[in-house]
């Protein structure tokens, strides 16, 4: 089971290392399941599957997919991430991520417009140049990173909090599919839909397990479990929700390589007897 990694980044979104290192550096840990799961993109897909041949890996087709869901009685939107796995036909999905990219490219100006009477300067085209001047692929890790070079913040966490994170002067909400239309779609292609990092959203206990609640209707497939770091109670909150709503389980590190260090490739928690793996369900 540790051999299975099911959510991981590479440079084409935030991460720092390539597809190739990625599926390289997995090989030598004794991972034989990868996805790589890059923000709103699959455009890593074909060089990690090139390496994992030499590597004699298993590559499973991923995408984190930005969304949002709310609730009815607020009102209040929330972004939440949905990791797409296993797609057999990929193509609707496609079509969503050429939406999502416009989107994120957008953002990017407009976080790097919003910034300039803050810190007194413009710096998008040192953001872009992060990503090979593909604004498509911009996150606000890039940015913050830009910032830190600048001299603005003394590092990248201090960028979010002081300018970038939510309900900060700079923050750009990502205007993403709704849930239900984001599962909708990842079934279309033929793929597994997971709830990412359920209890990483900032949200309250009653909020996360109606957020869970809501993905099981509208036809989630998975949920990722948290990190062995976090509270026994919360483990067993989201146990308890899985079981409730019949769902599958995901295990993935959310590696990123140098970006967040202290997250480590295939570092992920431990399946509890009577929970199944939705990559049991991969062909």
């Amino acid at each position: 089971m540790q051999g299975v990694d099911l959510h991981t980044h590479s440079n084409i979104s935030d991460g720092t290392l390539s597809p190739a290192e990625l599926v390289r550096a997995a090989s030598q840990i004794g991972i034989h399941t990868l996805a790589l799961t890059d923000h709103d993109t699959m455009d890593g897909l074909i060089l990690a599957e090139q390496t994992a041949t030499e590597c004699q890996i298993q590559i499973i087709s991923g995408v984190e997919i930005s969304s949002q869901w709310s609730r009815p009685a607020t009102k209040k939107s929330y972004g939440v991430h949905i990791v797409a796995l296993n797609m057999q036909n990929p193509e609707p999905l496609q079509d969503l991520l050429t939406q999502q990219k416009l989107i994120r490219a957008e953002r990017a100006r407009q976080i790097c417009d919003l910034l300039i009477p803050l810190i007194g300067q413009d710096i998008y085209q040192d953001v872009i140049a992060k990503v090979d001047n593909e604004p498509d692929r911009v996150t606000r890790t890039h940015i913050a990173k830009t910032l830190v070079e600048k001299g603005c913040v003394s590092r990248p966490q201090q960028a979010f909090d002081k300018y970038i994170k939510e309900g900060k002067k700079a923050y750009v909400k990502f205007e993403g599919p709704s849930l239900a239309d984001t599962i909708a779609v990842i079934h279309q292609s033929g793929g597994y839909a997971v709830l990412a990092h359920p209890t990483r959203y900032d949200l309250s206990a009653t909020n996360i397990r109606y957020l869970i609640e809501i993905f099981a209707l509208a036809g989630g497939d998975a949920v990722e479990l948290p990190p062995a770091i976090e509270p026994l109670s919360t483990r067993q909150m989201v146990d308890r929700m899985i079981a409730e709503h019949q769902l599958k389980v995901s295990v993935g590190s959310d590696f990123h390589g140098d970006n967040m260090p202290w997250i480590k490739l295939g570092n992920i928690p431990r399946v509890k007897e009577g929970q199944v793996g939705i990559w049991e369900s991969f062909v």
